[in-house]
């Protein structure tokens, strides 16, 4: 399943110690789970894992001790509560990833969504709420940046009200998003000066920006008062983020939590492995710093 259909429409198994060998899971043995540190919080993508009904896929968070899970809308908020899962990045309200506030033929629908989607996300007791810029269809950078201030300035006050966070995700337009406007953090931070308001932020997607721009700790760093999520992936082919990829996670989470970062770090690799709960359980082992 790819997430761009995955978004827009809305494990079975038992985990304990695991080995591994050469990027494959063996098989569990009965020792005690081990606790996680929990330096970082936890969250993960269902989306990667959408072949594992979702029940299912809650209790084996429960399991790992994951204690929340993105990109949820309303209708299956009642069955997260059911198994005590935050919703640590709301959806539903976006029109697509394609389609957004950097065009202004979409904000009077986008102005609706929000603005009924915003007191739902607050009442259910979450905060984050995601969006996109869209597509560039021949926009400039300077022109697209002007269109999603005027359309996101009328719902922020809205979402100040509530306590709820929006959130531009930075995705790459070089493999996986062509065209898309958001694609760097130097426009993103742009968008969030121009705004000026603690209820706008970015969701930093470490695999897309190794893709677009590199120089991943030296970028968070820097501009981390404006990232109020992240999201995980192995780069290249967005799998596993083990020693089968070019990025080093464990000294990506030790500069997250340098920053004082205390938000939700979601792992949104697509498994590789025959036992996706398995490859979870690593992911989120390796970020456990």
């Amino acid at each position: 399943m790819k997430r761009r259909t995955f978004i827009g429409t809305s494990a079975a198994a038992s985990v304990g110690m695991l080995t591994y060998n050469t990027g494959h899971a063996m098989e569990p043995d009965t020792a005690k789970e081990d606790k996680l540190k929990n330096n970082i919080n936890h969250s993960v993508c269902y989306w990667c894992y959408g072949n594992i009904p979702l029940e299912d896929f809650l209790k084996s968070l429960n399991n790992l001790g994951v204690k929340a899970i993105d990109l949820m809308g309303p209708k299956d908020w009642p069955l997260l509560k059911k198994y005590n899962i935050h919703s640590s990045m709301c959806n539903g309200a976006e029109i697509s990833l394609t389609e957004g506030w950097n065009d202004p033929k979409y904000h009077e629908i986008l102005i609706k969504n929000y603005t009924e989607m915003i007191p739902k996300v607050a009442e259910a007791g979450y905060t984050n709420l995601i969006c996109f810029s869209g597509n560039r269809r021949g926009l400039d950078n300077e022109q697209g940046l002007k269109n999603c201030v005027e359309g996101l300035k009328q719902i922020l006050p809205l979402a100040r009200q509530h306590g709820v966070i929006i959130l531009m995700e930075l995705l790459n337009a070089k493999v996986d998003h062509e065209d898309y406007m958001c694609d760097n953090s130097e426009w993103g931070v742009a968008l969030c000066k121009a705004l000026d308001s603690n209820n706008f932020k970015l969701l930093y997607d470490i695999y897309h920006m190794q893709i677009m721009e590199g120089d991943i700790i030296r970028t968070i760093k820097k501009y981390h008062p404006y990232f109020g999520h992240y999201h995980t992936g192995g780069n290249p082919g967005r799998n596993e983020i083990n020693e089968t990829q070019e990025l080093y996670y464990p000294a990506i989470m030790k500069s997250i939590l340098e920053t004082g970062y205390k938000g939700f770090v979601a792992q949104e690799f697509i498994p590789t492995w025959d036992d996706k709960i398995a490859a979870l359980k690593e992911g989120i082992t390796i970020c456990d710093v």
